[in-house]
């Protein structure tokens, strides 16, 4: 910055640092890495130009967009940013399915509960009487619930399982990447 000590970038070129060096404010010398690393990915006079036409308030998210995306590009040469947003996506799509699985496993619980508690609180209270040809209620009731209790619960799992399924399917389903190739 005017002759005392470079900027990163006019350290890294070899030429003197002019007081109105467009690199100086953004690439101080204490961090060379930072422009070598932009230069070596984007070239010094492609991101001259970049800050050149933008407004000065703008250049600084600029500069850490282009930081940030060379240092992407140098560890995924071939995707870059995009690669790791996309690999981002994929986590968070995950995330959410396994999110509706467990919703729909709290949700088959909480129809357990209220399948089997309705049934013992509507049922009457078992008083012994031999009305029923010797029988008494509470054998009336236990033959009744042994009667019902698996036709409730048959269908209490084909009702769950059905709904597992629908939201699995709902988030099984298949899309294409920016990149071409189908991810499910």
């Amino acid at each position: 910055m005017g002759g005392n000590s470079p900027c990163a970038s006019c350290k890294l070129l070899r030429r003197r640092c002019a007081k109105d060096c467009i690199f100086a404010p953004y690439f101080p010398s204490d961090d060379p890495h930072k422009f070598a690393i932009v230069h070596k990915v984007f070239g010094a006079s492609n991101v001259s130009k970049m800050l050149q036409e933008l407004p000065v308030q703008q250049r600084a998210d600029a500069v850490s967009s282009l930081v940030y995306e060379a240092n992407a590009r140098v560890r995924d040469p071939v995707y870059g940013c995009v690669g790791a947003i996309s690999f981002l996506q994929s986590q968070v799509s995950e995330l959410q399915m396994q999110l509706a699985v467990a919703q729909a496993e709290i949700l088959c619980i909480q129809m357990q509960h209220q399948v089997q508690d309705p049934m013992l609180q509507q049922l009457p209270n078992p008083t012994p009487t031999t009305a029923h040809g010797g029988a008494t209620a509470s054998h009336l009731l236990d033959d009744q619930l042994h009667y019902d209790k698996p036709f409730l619960l048959h269908n209490h799992h084909q009702f769950i399982n059905s709904t597992t399924n629908v939201i699995h399917d709902q988030y099984s389903v298949k899309r294409e990447t920016i990149f071409g190739d189908m991810v499910s």
